[in-house]
């Protein structure tokens, strides 16, 4: 389910399509229901939608509670100060787990796939020292890093090569460093209320 796509220009399009859409699922059960980026759709952080947001959060959450058991509800949030608390009580998720930055054998495997992904073999390049200087990052700004190194050398007429991945890493400041403060905040909210991943 992706959330923002419920939202329609019409007075009660935005209901409708929940209604439906949670019909969907009831009637596929057993069914896992994904929604990523709860919050895009679930967060009532305005009074600019005349309400919508808290019509359809609690359409939601009464669907929460009355849920068939043949559905297993999995979602996925990048800012989670957005969301309501009713959301997050106890009961309405089996469980919250964070997903924190990777780690570097995580790293190591992502630069792997990348790599992979480009028709390059990973065994020729050097994915400890390069998951060594992506500390930090991502796993989309360890993608970007690969996909820029591939354009710039491409640009040289070169093969990618360590180098290339190593210098766009150097170039760039991940999320954790230029938002460090928002993450510290993340991982101390997570740290009380959920079970790392």
């Amino acid at each position: 389910l992706d959330p923002s796509r419920l939202y329609g220009k019409y007075i009660g399009e935005s209901e409708q399509r929940l209604a439906r859409a949670l019909d969907s699922v009831d009637a596929m059960a057993p069914v896992v229901m994904w929604i990523d980026e709860i919050e895009k759709g679930l967060a009532t952080s305005g009074d600019g939608d005349g309400g919508v947001s808290r019509r359809l959060l609690g359409t939601f959450l009464r669907w929460m509670q009355d849920r068939p058991d043949g559905v297993f509800l999995v979602a996925t949030a990048n800012n989670v100060a957005g969301l309501p608390p009713e959301l997050l009580r106890k009961g309405r998720f089996d469980e919250i787990f964070f997903v924190d930055l990777p780690d570097e054998i995580s790293r190591r495997a992502i630069l792997s796939v990348h790599i992979t992904d480009r028709g390059r073999d990973p065994d020729e390049f050097d994915l400890a020292s390069l998951a060594a200087l992506s500390t930090g990052f991502s796993g989309a700004e360890i993608e970007a890093a690969v996909v820029g190194a591939l354009y710039r050398a491409f640009a040289k007429d070169e093969n990618m090569e360590n180098g290339h991945i190593a210098s766009e890493m150097q170039a760039t400041v991940p999320l954790s460093v230029a938002r460090s403060e928002e993450i510290s905040a993340l991982r101390l909210w997570a740290r009380e209320r959920t079970v790392p991943a």
